[in-house]
């Protein structure tokens, strides 16, 4: 081994602050088991980047990583594609001679042992079933997912604004088609036309995309009971980080789906997380204001369900 390179690996990676051990150095071929390579626990707030090709530890990357944030008091969330991430939840093998093999080669003090793992599944099959109200979207981000222009997406703002003014539940797809569809209707135009009305054409378009999004699957992501974010933050009683185990592997048909959820959680997570600066660890300030307003106001409004006509 190069000495000129053991010492520079050495000192690139020399961290006194709380860290995570991804592995060893290599120079061509050539492994160095007495250096490890670090990533300080303050950085993994960060983005960053895994690539490789088929086989070349992508997965293992990440499971270590995972594994580690866990193990140091930090909750991880992870979108699981193809269900590869899951055996985190249980202690690896000691008795299959490669992984032995490529332990000794690496110095290692293997200690195999499982993490507090919870499966969450955007269709129920695969885990704990994630939704979300259609009033928890909001007519920005709904617009967005239905590829709305801005006249039509200032339309769905007047239906969320009727809602609001009434105290009516917009709670799945199927509550706001039956809005938009009463609020165009002889009986129910008349609401709307200190606001300007609603134009029977752009409702159309409207429901002609809420239609093409419930046949792409994401239906199933809209209603009650709807998860809270705060859910993704939680600590098992040993102090040790829950892994957050989103199961993708039967909605990869279903790109929609995937998508909206993505864009609801970015936005519940942005509205949530304080700005904290670098901290020593990734953590998150406590909430407890933000969820018993959320918890009235989702109480207030989704105590009965509207069928469609204002009470």
């Amino acid at each position: 081994m190069d000495d000129r390179f053991r010492e520079a690996m050495t000192k690139g990676y020399a961290l006194d602050e709380p860290h995570l051990v991804i592995g060893s150095p290599l120079l061509g071929d050539e492994l160095q088991p007495d250096v490890r390579v670090r990533v300080g626990l303050a950085m993994m707030n960060r983005h960053g980047l895994i690539a490789g090709a088929t086989g070349t530890g992508k997965t293992k990357t990440l499971q270590i990583l995972a594994g580690q944030l866990s193990d140091a008091g930090v909750p991880v969330f992870v979108a699981d594609i193809k269900g590869d991430l899951t055996g985190i939840a249980a202690p690896g093998r000691t008795d299959d001679a490669k992984l032995n093999d490529r332990v000794a080669s690496l110095g290692w003090d293997y200690r195999p042992h499982g993490h507090p793992v919870e499966f969450l599944s955007l269709s129920g099959a695969l885990g704990a079933q994630v939704r979300a109200t259609v009033h928890s979207f909001g007519p920005l981000l709904l617009g967005k997912v239905l590829d709305l222009n801005e006249t039509q997406t200032a339309v769905l703002s007047l239906v969320f604004k009727y809602c609001d003014d009434h105290n009516l539940p917009l709670l799945d797809l199927a509550d706001l088609r039956t809005t938009l569809a009463w609020l165009v209707s002889d009986e129910g135009k008349d609401q709307m036309a200190e606001c300007g009305g609603i134009a029977t054409a752009t409702a159309g378009v409207i429901l002609r995309s809420i239609v093409t999004l419930e046949q792409e699957g994401a239906d199933v992501f809209f209603g009650e009971p709807e998860f809270d974010v705060d859910d993704l933050m939680r600590l098992d009683p040993q102090g040790r980080g829950i892994v957050s185990v989103l199961e993708l592997r039967d909605v990869m048909d279903k790109p929609r789906l995937f998508s909206t959820f993505m864009l609801w959680l970015l936005a519940e997570l942005y509205e949530a997380l304080p700005e904290a600066g670098d901290l020593p660890k990734p953590k998150r300030a406590s909430s407890s204001t933000r969820r018993t307003c959320c918890s009235t106001t989702r109480q207030t409004r989704c105590s009965t369900r509207w069928n469609g006509r204002p009470a």
